[in-house]
């Protein structure tokens, strides 16, 4: 994306959330947060990410709502904003706080030791890793370049060229 369609989007993101919670009456309108949109590089259309709260059909009703509201959203933002076209809404619904929540909730429960209710037993366990310490007779470490040579001598320059130009920077 470019800078541009960055700041169009953020700022269509902020105005369709302050026309949603000023200018919507919708009672199946409850818990919805506009979390992102992405428009086309045209501007001709624009995906209108919304977070729901609440039971899925729930948020089947709140997105049905949010769908039909866009034409009027849409009217209302021409007069707001200052761009050529104003484009088409098509609202999505965002999982990604459902998805977070469901991660953190599988973490807590393999911290605290027991298997998350869906998860397949595991067919294969593996050893834990532990720290290898090091032993009399093993190889000497290699540095932050890869190689083992000792860590207190300096890399080398590059060499010159003959003529004294140096070789070309990479960049």
């Amino acid at each position: 994306m470019t800078q541009r369609t960055d700041r169009i989007d953020e700022l269509l993101r902020q105005e369709i959330g302050a026309i949603l919670s000023r200018e919507i009456g919708d009672p199946r309108i409850g818990f919805a947060t506009i979390t992102d949109v992405e428009t086309e590089p045209d501007l001709s259309h624009a995906r209108v990410w919304v977070s729901v709260i609440g039971q899925p059909d729930e948020r089947r009703a709140t997105l049905q709502a949010l769908s039909r509201a866009m034409p009027f959203v849409r009217r209302q933002l021409g007069p707001r904003l200052r761009i050529r076209k104003i484009p088409e809404l098509h609202v999505q619904l965002d999982e990604t706080a459902q998805r977070g929540t469901r991660i953190l909730q599988l973490l807590a429960d393999l911290e605290a030791g027991s298997m998350p209710d869906d998860a397949p037993a595991p067919a294969e366990t593996l050893p834990t890793p532990v720290l290898r310490l090091p032993h009399e007779g093993d190889a000497p470490d290699p540095g932050p370049s890869g190689d083992a040579a000792p860590a207190h001598k300096r890399p080398s320059r590059p060499k010159r060229r003959p003529g004294g130009s140096r070789p070309a920077r990479r960049r």
